[in-house]
Formats: C-alpha cells, sequence, structure tokens
C-alpha cells in the first residue's frame, strides 16, 4: 500500500489530499524507494497555487530520502542502499519512483532526514557558493531572505568559507537566528538597511544573494559595489525588473537559475559529496529540523504561507515511525 498527498485543484493548503494510492513499479531505468523523510521546499507551495506549472492531479514534492526497495534491471542500484535526490517529481508519499540518475547514495554517516532537510536546499546553496559566484575567503556578501530555508543554510556555508556575511531577515522575530550567522544581521523592513551596509562596506558588497526578488531588488542594487554581482535564486516577492542601464553603467552582473541547472548527473557527486561534508562538520547545527507526519503536509503548508514556519521540515511517512535513525 502507498499514500501520497496530492492536490486536484489550485488553491491554498485546503486543496491537499492524503490519499492512498498505487504502489508504482520502477522501469529498467528507474528505482522504487522506500521513503524515510520526504523535504519540503517553497516550490511545492508553488505548485500547489498554479504558479509553477504541473498537470493536475499531481503529486506534490521534489525531495526525499530512503532505501531501494527495488531496482530497474539497467541500474547501477541494489535494494537495500540508501539514497536520497533533490529534484524529482512525486516526492510526497511512501514510496517513489525514480529516474537512477535523480539519486545520490547516503553515507553512512548522513541521515535520511538530514538528506531530505538538505539536499535541495544545500545544493542551491552550492550552486549560488560555487556556480553562480565561486566565492572566495574575505568576500562580502549581502543575502536577502537569509531567515528562508535556502538562505539559512547558505549565509552559515559562506561564513564557513571565510566570508564577511550580512545576512537581511524577513522580520524582527527572525533576526535572531540570522544574527547567529552573520557578521551583521538586519531586518528588511529596517529604512536604513543600505547606510548600514555601506556603513561596514563603503564601496557595497562584492555579492549580493537575493532570495527575494522584485521587492528587495533596488536596495540589492544600492548596496552592491561596482563591478559586483547580483545572484538572484527563487523570486517569493517576484521576478526583478532592474534598470539595464543602471547595471551597465556601473559593471553589475546579474545571474541565477535553478539547482537542476548547475547540479547536473554529472558533477553532482561531487556538489553533494560537499555538502555532506558541510553536515559533518557541523556547520548548519543550529538550523532545527522539525519532524511533521506525511498527512500533515497541509499544515505545514499553511505554515510556510502565513510565514510562521521555523526550521527545516521534514515529511515522516507512518512506516517509518519513531525510527531515530531516519
Amino acid at each position: 500500500m502507498n499514500h501520497s498527498v496530492l492536490v486536484r485543484a489550485h488553491g491554498d493548503a485546503s486543496v491537499m489530499r492524503y490519499e492512498t494510492t498505487a504502489l508504482p513499479r520502477p522501469g529498467p531505468h528507474e528505482v522504487l524507494v522506500r521513503q524515510e523523510a520526504v523535504g519540503v521546499n517553497f516550490v511545492d507551495t508553488m505548485v500547489r497555487t498554479g504558479a509553477f506549472p504541473a498537470p493536475l492531479p499531481t503529486v506534490l514534492g521534489f525531495e526525499a530520502a530512503g532505501v531501494v526497495a527495488a531496482a530497474g534491471p539497467e541500474t547501477a542500484f541494489q535494494a537495500g542502499e540508501r539514497v536520497g535526490y533533490f529534484f524529482a517529481p512525486n516526492a510526497y508519499a511512501d514510496f517513489n519512483v525514480v529516474d537512477a540518475s535523480a539519486l545520490v547514495r547516503l553515507p553512512d554517516d548522513i541521515t535520511t532526514r538530514q538528506a531530505a532537510a538538505f539536499l535541495a536546499k544545500g545544493l542551491t546553496a552550492w550552486m549560488g557558493l560555487r556556480a553562480l559566484h565561486p566565492l572566495k575567503a574575505g568576500d562580502s556578501i549581502l543575502v536577502q531572505g537569509a531567515s528562508g530555508s535556502v538562505g539559512s543554510v547558505l549565509v552559515r556555508w559562506a561564513r564557513h568559507l571565510g566570508a564577511t556575511v550580512i545576512g537581511v531577515a524577513g522580520s524582527a522575530q527572525k533576526l535572531p537566528g540570522v544574527a547567529r550567522a552573520s557578521s551583521l544581521a538586519l531586518v528588511a523592513s529596517d529604512p536604513y538597511l543600505v547606510d548600514k551596509v555601506r556603513a561596514l562596506k563603503p564601496h557595497g558588497v562584492d555579492a549580493v544573494y537575493d532570495f527575494v526578488g522584485e521587492a528587495s531588488f533596488p536596495s540589492s542594487l544600492a548596496a552592491v559595489r561596482d563591478g559586483g554581482s547580483i545572484l538572484t535564486i527563487g523570486a517569493a516577492s517576484g521576478a526583478p525588473r532592474p534598470d539595464r542601464q543602471e547595471l551597465v553603467r556601473r559593471a553589475i552582473s546579474i545571474r541565477g537559475g535553478g539547482a537542476p541547472q548547475y547540479v547536473t548527473p554529472a558533477n553532482q557527486a561531487a556538489a553533494s559529496g560537499e555538502l555532506f561534508a558541510a553536515v559533518r562538520a557541523g556547520i548548519f547545527d543550529d538550523v532545527d529540523i522539525v519532524r511533521h507526519p506525511l498527512e500533515g503536509a497541509s499544515a505545514v503548508h499553511a505554515a510556510i504561507d502565513a510565514r510562521r514556519l521555523t526550521g527545516l521540515p521534514v515529511l515522516v511517512p507512518r512506516h517509518v515511525g519513531d525510527h531515530t535513525g531516519a
């Protein structure tokens, strides 16, 4: 028997349904994963509302970790191997069939709960720190949306790599968490935000990581130095609309994208290896991983919509129970 969380119509969290569904079977190049932890990401809410296109009905989610239950004959996986994935559909379920190329083998010292919490968010941070703007020790960065799920990972990793990190929290309630990981922590609503950034870095920061989009872009542009970079990763408030002439005049580059564009089957083992090393080193130890039952996914989405979610949520199927190793 399988259980899945799906939507048959777009809307708020009330459209989500926990249902009994057919147990899927893997094809020749696929693997059936018995899932122990399912990651929750902002894009899941976009699928639910229709902002991210997907045919209906659809099972939500793109990230999970668990154990191989069965593997197609043309894969290199065996039953019993521990695996995770960060961008494959239909993740909110007890079991999921995943293309073998999307799977990452998990080291023995990385739990499935850690993998489900950090794979998508951590590899998105890796994209920002390694591909979009290869961060160097001594760089200064501003992170708009530093209290969000990816932002909270990126600020800690960037600080570990030797950067001066200025983190911007979405609210005063979230400021303490940002302050723990930043050289300077600010609130997005602060009318003197740019002045405070420039007081620390008079010429501006080397790079801005912007997870917010249109609402934060004016302050991102004002805070970055001439010749610097703005990295747009997601756009919770909508896509920014920059003044192209201003960008050219100040030689500011804008780059962006999503993790699947930069973390590919060719490099995902190396990228995930760097992420697991960061987890192992304790860089993210003060970021709480919060368990929720899979059947309670709608409550997690409601908390995201209300901006009152704390920690990194993982959804746990009933068959996992209270197993602490997951």
